[in-house]
């Protein structure tokens, strides 16, 4: 009993040396400011490493059926990054064995373990993934797997032509660090090797706003606001 009274209360002094990122974030943000419409982050397409025979089979015409083309209008979600970086407050919520990131938009939540299991096996693939969390020193590391076939873009695309996806064997590893006390480096890496030929990265921030709790997430019911009723979209 000793013993393992020992060992519970040296796992909690490890857990609490670890940075606690609980609280209401912006949503990430390029630090060279490259921002699309609303504020919404973009990629930086020169990040991205070259498409390997076969990858262009991934970026698909716009076609002019918003089925197709915006999804979202339907209400289908965003999925990832896209969700990630959409124009809207984010909240982590964090203990010893979980990190919850909620989302205003969608009313997205990932559920992240820290416990150190490994990934679910016989999974349908999943728009968001199968995320699990572990640490390195004071950073972070979230690896998602278990995709389905799905868009790769960041939240507002920025090719009118183009429609960027990502294949089911994609992985993301985000990697979580505090800055400073009101600023979180977030860095991305796609590793998706039915795609491109290497894993490529970018780099974002999150700023903390304790400003926004009084108020907190806002409801978000994309229903209300569907600009497809019954599967007819307008033309754009």
């Amino acid at each position: 009993m000793k013993l393992a009274a020992c060992l519970f209360a040296l796992a909690l002094g490890a857990w609490a040396q670890k940075p606690d990122f609980s609280g209401i974030y912006e949503w990430p943000k390029s630090p060279t400011g490259a921002k699309g419409r609303g504020s919404a982050t973009i990629f930086d397409r020169r990040n991205f490493a070259p498409l390997k025979p076969g990858g262009e089979l991934f970026i698909e015409p716009r076609t002019g059926d918003m089925r197709h083309d915006e999804p979202r209008d339907f209400c289908l979600p965003a999925g990832f990054p896209s969700g990630m970086l959409s124009a809207n407050a984010v909240r982590f919520i964090q203990n010893k064995d979980f990190l919850v990131v909620a989302h205003e938009f969608q009313a997205m939540t990932r559920l992240i373990p820290l416990d150190g299991r490994p990934h679910r096996e016989g999974l349908e693939p999943m728009f968001y993934g199968d995320p699990v969390g572990h640490w390195e020193g004071d950073t972070l590391v979230i690896e998602t797997t278990n995709f389905k076939r799905w868009s790769l873009d960041d939240y507002f695309y920025t090719d009118a032509k183009e429609y960027r996806m990502h294949s089911d064997a994609m992985r993301a590893v985000e990697r979580i660090t505090r800055k400073d006390a009101t600023t979180l480096k977030y860095h991305l890496t796609i590793d998706d090797p039915k795609v491109f030929t290497a894993p490529w990265s970018q780099e974002f921030e999150m700023k903390l706003r304790p400003d926004w709790e009084q108020m907190g997430i806002f409801e978000y019911v994309c229903e209300e606001n569907n600009r497809c009723p019954g599967g007819v979209c307008p033309k754009k």
